[in-house]
């Protein structure tokens, strides 16, 4: 069955994105429309779209994409809200997928549910392709007897966090590509284009400013040691990789993130909204709040949001509220949180609490990473005018100062 991304308007006004399985584009729009809501705008999610197909790269290695996890979540709740037994609705979904993976995935499944397994139990063995808030929110489905609920909290949990990482990666492409095709360009001039001009200024014997002979010097260098400078470039891009994994790694990494203009702001409400969403998820399917904190702690990866989690759960061991942590770390976490928190556990709602703050915080991150093209892009051209004029003015010069002599 085809998968649609899809944009769709509720009779309020409200509009929102999500990924649904149709037969066919109209199918999808009639589906939405039996709900109330309408389709705006819908395009089918291409699966070979190969490399570089959004969503589908981890197929080519062998792994599930989030779409396909989506998807399972979503039809498996509403098979079984149907009236279809586990074990039936498990098999037409393997028949379904067209991933050979989450084929032997979901029959592996099947056979534990037909042997008498609980599905969240034969779910852990997979820990690749649940994790462990899909394991412990389907527990908690299981032991209420609202499993359909918790698969449909599931996919859009799922869901909100597919579309949260999608922005940010479509905000970081458009300077990433022109970084990329901008520094391609200067090392194919370096290469070939100043050395022609390095043999004109020694046949006519001029005289260098300090910038050109700092160009021809780059020059020589890239087109003498190529092998060298691949090799280095190697080295520089594993040992940094290798660094990134080690905790120390990771933690530069974390507070470099947290630091940077621009960014440092959408990486706080795309946490914020994360931590928001997660634990809303696991509180509204039955999961004890320590338990929901742990898990959340997993799913977040900042480590300094990690910290905040952990000293979370143990002031909810201690019995002390849960707002004071947020209102805490007011430099993670803005003060908003910290605020709907403490009215949440007034009111004791806080998973409704949570929700709400999640909803405003991927408003926030959506809004920012549209803005952040209009607010990165003159960067970029101030940028790449200071590098064209000290290129053109290194080596431009002093062909224009022997024009001028003679």
């Amino acid at each position: 069955m085809p998968t649609f991304n899809f944009k769709a308007v509720k009779a309020s006004g409200e509009k929102y994105e999500g990924i649904q399985g149709a037969e066919t584009k109209s199918a999808l729009y009639q589906k939405i429309k039996l709900e109330g809501d309408t389709v705006i705008y819908a395009q089918e999610v291409k699966t070979g779209a190969g490399f570089f197909g959004g969503g589908h790269r981890r197929s080519l290695f062998g792994g599930v994409k989030m779409v396909e996890r989506i998807m399972f979540a979503r039809n498996l709740g509403k098979m079984i809200e149907a009236g279809l037994p586990m074990a039936r609705a498990l098999s037409v979904l393997e028949r379904q997928t067209k991933n050979t993976t989450f084929k032997k995935v979901i029959s592996g499944l099947s056979e534990d549910i037909r042997k008498g397994g609980a599905f969240s139990e034969a779910m852990i063995k997979y820990p690749k392709v649940f994790s462990s808030l899909f394991v412990s929110m389907v527990k908690a489905g299981e032991e209420s007897g609202s499993l359909t609920e918790s698969l449909k909290v599931v996919a859009t949990q799922l869901e909100k966090s597919h579309s949260l990482t999608k922005k940010i990666r479509g905000a970081l492409i458009y300077p990433v590509i022109v970084l990329t095709i901008m520094i391609a360009i200067g090392v194919l001039m370096l290469i070939f284009l100043v050395p022609t001009l390095t043999s004109t200024f020694k046949e006519l014997k001029l005289t260098l400013p300090l910038s050109t002979r700092f160009v021809i010097f780059l020059s020589d260098f890239l087109k003498s040691n190529i092998l060298l400078n691949l090799g280095g470039l190697v080295v520089f891009f594993g040992g940094l990789t290798m660094f990134l994994k080690t905790v120390r790694g990771k933690r530069a990494l974390d507070i470099f993130v947290l630091h940077i203009p621009v960014v440092s702001g959408i990486v706080r409400d795309l946490n914020s909204a994360r931590t928001a969403r997660t634990l809303a998820s696991l509180l509204s399917s039955g999961v004890d709040v320590l338990v929901a904190m742990r898990i959340t702690k997993e799913v977040i990866q900042n480590s300094f949001y990690k910290k905040v989690l952990e000293e979370a759960g143990t002031e909810i061991e201690k019995g002390n509220p849960v707002s004071e942590v947020f209102l805490r770390h007011e430099k993670l976490y803005p003060v908003f949180v910290g605020e709907m928190v403490s009215i949440g556990e007034e009111t004791g709602q806080l998973s409704l609490m949570f929700a709400n703050i999640a909803q405003f915080y991927e408003d926030e991150v959506d809004q920012k990473t549209k803005d952040m093209s209009t607010i990165i892009e003159p960067f970029l051209m101030v940028f790449i005018g200071i590098v064209v004029g000290f290129f053109a003015i290194s080596m431009l010069g002093p062909m224009y100062s022997l024009v001028d002599a003679i």
